[in-house]
């Protein structure tokens, strides 16, 4: 009977401390959590390993050819662009990845930047932070305009199981849904080419795959279809939006506001043009939309899972 020994190589990006492990642990003969693991030092904690799990950690070619012993890579996420399939595959190393974990989280979270800008949520409460409501000369405090959600129009780029979601709860603030056309795809009856559903919508958001085809899919030329006073939404990937158009767009008030949970480089180490001090109506949260305990204890379910179907002999979220 052959021995299973696995380890996880960047186990502190997933596991906060608030997460069951047990089921995992029992696959194997042996896990081995490595909080993280640095260039290197990645062949030494691979050393003898016959599974590794990966969530971010690069597994090129000849760091996959220096692991003989290496039967699986389980992906602690659904993109696997750290893992070099071709050459998993030419060595009989099966890769599977997790799919579908983070639907409630990111369809709640892309609702929550919309009404956070609709309702003008971070300006009321740095207002009050600054003392305006205390000095107001009534009970109230209405100096940012507030938008009501219901009878409005929004656009999805992307339709796929988080596009619906998302679809769902914006149908039950009482908002028409448009989807549009994505770049690269198919036409479809059911999808807007981009030049007909922007000067639609009220409202964008984006749930689609970067690509060769989607990057910078919406730009200059995009944002000014959008009628003034939209919002765009981005919980997606980064390099969707181009960040300077974006950012001129605010800052010029065609845009009634905009919020992204995602950059083109995370974490932006060399600055962005999006945290600009002087851009206004823009939220941005550091790339948390997926992050809900919910949401990374079933990426352990189905680390659990794949390991266990691999060793069955029935492989499950197989990508190489």
């Amino acid at each position: 009977m052959s021995t299973h020994h696995a380890v996880f190589l960047d186990h502190s990006s997933l596991d906060l401390g608030d997460l069951d492990f047990s089921g995992l642990k029992a696959c194997f003969d042996s896990l081995e959590l490595y909080p993280s693991t640095s260039p290197h030092q990645l062949r030494e904690h691979l050393k003898g390993a016959t599974v590794a799990i990966s969530n971010k950690v690069v597994l090129d070619a000849d760091t996959l050819a220096a692991c003989p012993d290496l039967k699986l890579v389980l992906v602690a996420a659904t993109g696997t662009n750290n893992v070099d399939l071709e050459a998993a595959r030419a060595q009989g190393i099966c890769v599977s990845n997790c799919q579908g974990y983070g639907t409630p989280s990111v369809a709640q979270h892309t609702l929550a930047l919309l009404l956070a800008l609709a309702t003008r949520l971070p300006d009321y409460q740095q207002a009050v932070a600054a003392g305006r409501w205390q000095q107001a000369k009534q009970f109230c405090l209405l100096d940012f305009p507030i938008v009501e959600l219901e009878g409005k129009t929004l656009g999805l780029l992307g339709h796929g199981e988080l596009g619906g979601a998302v679809e769902r709860l914006a149908e039950a603030f009482g908002m028409r849904v448009l989807l549009g056309q994505l770049p690269g795809r198919p036409s479809r009856a059911d999808r807007l080419p981009l030049d007909e559903l922007l000067p639609q919508v009220d409202a964008l958001t984006l749930h689609c795959p970067l690509n060769d085809a989607t990057r910078n899919m919406i730009g200059a030329d995009e944002l000014a279809l959008l009628k003034p006073g939209a919002y765009i939404v981005n919980t997606a990937r980064g390099g969707l939006i181009n960040e300077q158009a974006l950012a001129d767009a605010l800052r010029n008030g065609h845009l009634g506001g905009a919020a992204t949970d995602v950059l083109s480089v995370e974490p932006p180490v060399d600055g962005n043009p999006l945290l600009a001090a002087d851009i206004p109506r823009l939220i941005v949260t550091p790339h948390s939309a997926w992050g809900s305990r919910e949401a990374r204890q079933r990426i352990v379910d189905q680390l659990m899972e794949n390991a266990q179907a691999f060793f069955a002999g029935s492989p499950r979220r197989v990508v190489s």
